[in-house]
């Protein structure tokens, strides 16, 4: 069997063609997580409201432990920002409540399948994951070279292709330059 461009570009792009679709669909829901999260959804609420100390520095773990004892769920850490805590539970539970009031919403959540899973690949750091999206991103670089250099002729990279290459590069360069 002899392998040439085609076939190593072919080979390659129909085995990572499910991962190509699976990071190509997470990364733009990604870049638009702000308007819209679906990693996982709120499939039940409830009104809470809590007795909290006047000063933020009050509130630790154990203090939090006791306050969310009768709510049935396992305390996983928190935060205080802009005059609001976020308490985590595992089992993807999330009290929200304002500090002054002590009133708020503890959200229970799932994940949404398909879409929240492939999510969960994108932004995976399981060393396993990281090497083998590693070796997905060398596999992109050669099914784009490989895929430059099958058309010959008038068409071809040498001819045509590098202008076109060239222009497309430009993008990603300029956003960098403007915007970062």
């Amino acid at each position: 069997m002899k392998i040439t461009n085609r076939s190593l570009h072919r080979d390659f792009a129909y085995f990572y063609v499910g991962l190509i679709i699976a990071f190509s669909f997470s990364g733009i829901i990604l870049n638009h997580r702000q308007d819209w999260y679906p990693m996982d959804y709120t499939y039940e609420n409830q009104d809470v409201e809590l007795s909290l100390p006047e000063d933020a520095k009050n509130i630790t773990k154990e203090f939090l432990i006791e306050q969310t004892k009768g709510l049935n769920v396992k305390y996983d850490g928190h935060r205080v920002r802009n005059e609001k805590l976020r308490i985590y539970f595992k089992d993807n539970a999330v009290l929200d409540a304002d500090l002054k009031t002590g009133k708020g919403s503890l959200e229970f959540k799932r994940k949404v399948p398909i879409i929240g899973h492939s999510m969960y690949l994108h932004k995976s750091t399981n060393s396993f994951w990281i090497w083998y999206s590693d070796i997905f991103g060398l596999a992109m670089l050669l099914i784009a070279i490989t895929g430059i250099l099958i058309p010959v002729g008038k068409n071809g990279f040498s001819k045509r292709g590098w202008k076109l290459a060239i222009v497309g590069m430009l993008f990603p360069i300029l956003f960098l330059v403007l915007f970062s």
